[in-house]
């Protein structure tokens, strides 16, 4: 299963958006934790991390192709890994079937993962770390479809919120407002995502949080959905 292929523009654009991070799903019943959720979620976030650049070591390409089956919903596929082995890793979960590859601003080899990605006809986006000003971001936004910016340390469950995450996300949506390229471009909040922090960011410019035990774990899940898509963006 695919989605559209204008699965981007088709995506919600009058409240926040639920990015439900697989990391948190139960990965022995993968299957049935999609189904379970399926109906109630923009897109899917899958970390993908090498073990080096971040210290987790995550998702491998076939589990994203348990995900494609499962699935019709956007697939985004945050790649953390060093660059020694970053543009095989973008061709391995594209044939598994991402719609959305992201990769890191710390990485040196930008500019040729951003181009492999488009050549492969998927979506790009772009990741920041905390320690990485907003303002780097700003050589390729016209090269994007979403600019992540992380609230937390790399590859860690279960942080607390870093006090510059709200700040960040303003300068970022104010990076975004110069842009002079067409489509969209999503501007996303990872990392700390808990009832108590998601009204700030939503205020603070995020369009889609990317959303892991606050959603898999909770009582009543479709409850928890329609509290965050009545989240007020800043007027």
């Amino acid at each position: 299963m695919r989605p559209a292929a204008d699965w981007l523009t088709a995506l919600p654009a009058d409240r926040l958006m639920a990015e439900l991070s697989l990391w948190s799903a139960d990965l022995g019943h993968l299957a049935d934790e999609i189904a379970r959720v399926d109906v109630r979620t923009d897109l899917y976030h899958i970390d993908v991390a090498d073990g080096h650049f971040s210290p987790a070591l995550l998702f491998f390409p076939d589990l994203v192709a348990v995900a494609r089956r499962a699935s019709a919903r956007p697939l985004h596929v945050h790649i953390m890994a060093t660059d020694a082995i970053l543009l095989d890793q973008i061709r391995q979960f594209a044939d598994a079937g991402a719609d959305l590859i992201s990769i890191h601003a710390e990485n040196a080899e930008i500019d040729a993962g951003l181009a492999l990605i488009a050549d492969l006809g998927l979506q790009a986006g772009l990741v920041l770390q905390l320690q990485t000003p907003v303002a780097v971001a700003a050589p390729y936004l016209d090269r994007l479809a979403m600019l992540t910016l992380l609230g937390t340390r790399i590859g860690v469950k279960g942080q607390s919120l870093d006090p510059q995450a709200e700040p960040r996300l303003r300068e970022a949506r104010s990076l975004i407002a110069t842009r002079t390229g067409e489509g969209r471009l999503l501007l996303a909040a990872d990392g700390g995502i808990r009832a108590h922090t998601v009204p700030g960011l939503r205020r603070a410019g995020a369009d889609t949080v990317v959303m892991g035990s606050l959603a898999f774990n909770d009582a009543d899940f479709d409850a928890r959905m329609d509290w965050i898509h009545a989240q007020p963006a800043e007027v």
